[in-house]
């Protein structure tokens, strides 16, 4: 029983580990740009949509990682 709580655990550790370094990424990636254009970066509606359907269809692809077909 103790292993299959050691797993998740595990799973979980790593997928916030990722996440955060992803995140931390992507903002960096989005501060060097916004420097070299010289402006303020802003997230339109249309981008915002854009980033949430992206989110989306990754989650998916990872959820279906484990699936025989």
């Amino acid at each position: 029983m103790e292993d299959k709580q050691n797993w998740k655990t595990k799973a979980l550790i790593l997928g916030g580990v990722f996440g955060l370094l992803i995140g931390i990424g992507a903002a960096y990636i989005l501060i060097q740009r916004s420097e070299r254009s010289g402006e303020k970066p802003q997230l339109s509606t249309g981008e915002g949509v854009k980033i949430g359907l992206g989110v989306l269809g990754l989650l998916r692809l990872v959820s279906d990682l484990g699936d025989e077909k």
